[in-house]
């Protein structure tokens, strides 16, 4: 079980890391007047074009894998710890530690949802 919870918190962060390159950073280095790097990164990582175009697949996948962690960790948020102290400061620091990956990624796709959907229509 401890696997599945810590390959639930890498994918969270993956998905949610990839709606901040797909959107936030080429927002980033264009409103700075790096467009020649975004292109030159574009070339380099042609993923990078593949999740710009389907920025909306990656927002559902992740947004999906956002709200099933919260779920998980708001149904685990009283589970018991072990007695056992040093097992016992684990499972605390553990579950402090995934609330601060979650939080993390909650802002990563906040800021990419910003970038891809909001701000395009603003400006």
């Amino acid at each position: 079980m401890k696997f599945l919870f810590k390959v639930f918190h890498f994918l969270l962060l993956f998905s949610s890391l990839s709606t901040l390159v797909c959107c936030a950073l080429p927002a980033l280095l264009v409103s700075l007047g790096l467009g020649a790097v975004l292109a030159g990164l574009a070339a380099d990582v042609p993923a990078l074009v593949w999740i710009s175009e389907n920025k909306s697949w990656v927002f559902t996948v992740a947004g999906v894998l956002l709200l099933g962690n919260g779920l998980w960790l708001w149904s685990q948020r009283n589970a018991p710890c072990p007695l056992d102290p040093k097992l016992r400061e684990a499972c605390i620091s553990g579950r402090r530690y995934a609330q601060i990956v979650y939080i993390i990624s909650l802002g990563f796709f906040a800021l990419g949802f910003f970038f891809a959907f909001i701000a395009a229509r603003i400006f």
